[in-house]
C-alpha cells in the first residue's frame, strides 16, 4: 500500500469509498442520515482538509485520511481491505507529519472507537451531539 496527497480527481471514488466504510461500520445512522451527509463530505471535508490516500497495489484508492492541522477529522477504509493495515498505516503518516493527534469518534461506532484506543489515543471530553448538533454522541481522544 502507498500514500500520496489526494487531488480533485480522486474526489468521486473516496466519496463512493466513504459510502461503503459509512455503510459497513455506522449502523447508528439511518440511509436518510447518510445521505444527507454526502454533500459535507463531497463539498466541505474532501475540498477543505488536508486529504491523504491510501492506494492499494493497483494504484486504486483503499482508504484516505483529511487532517485539519494535528486533528483527525476523517479516516476511511474500503471494507474489503478492513482488518490489513490500512487504518494504522494512515495514523503512522499523520503522526509523522503533525506529530500527536486528537480525533473525535462517534460513540456509537464502537469498532472505530476501539481501534484509536489500541492505538494509544485517550478520551479527554465527551459531546451529547456531533458538530452539527446531530444526536450522535463523540468522543474526544488525543494522544499522550
Amino acid at each position: 500500500m502507498t500514500l500520496r496527497p489526494a487531488d480533485l480527481s480522486d474526489h468521486p471514488a473516496l466519496l463512493a469509498l466513504w459510502l461503503q466504510s459509512v455503510r459497513a461500520t455506522h449502523h447508528f445512522l439511518s440511509e436518510s442520515d447518510i445521505e444527507d451527509l454526502i454533500p459535507v463530505v463531497r463539498d466541505q471535508a474532501l475540498t477543505q482538509l488536508e486529504v491523504w490516500v491510501l492506494c492499494g497495489d493497483a494504484r486504486e484508492p483503499v482508504g484516505f485520511m483529511g487532517l485539519d492541522d494535528n486533528k483527525l477529522e476523517a479516516l476511511f477504509i474500503a471494507p474489503s481491505h478492513f482488518g490489513r493495515g490500512g487504518g494504522k498505516r494512515l495514523l503512522a503518516h499523520a503522526r509523522a507529519l503533525k506529530g500527536p493527534l486528537t480525533v473525535d469518534v462517534n460513540e456509537q461506532n464502537p469498532g472505530a472507537t476501539a481501534f484509536y484506543l489500541a492505538q494509544g489515543f485517550k478520551p479527554f471530553g465527551r459531546s451529547a451531539t456531533d458538530a452539527a448538533g446531530r444526536p450522535f454522541p463523540l468522543l474526544h481522544l488525543c494522544e499522550p
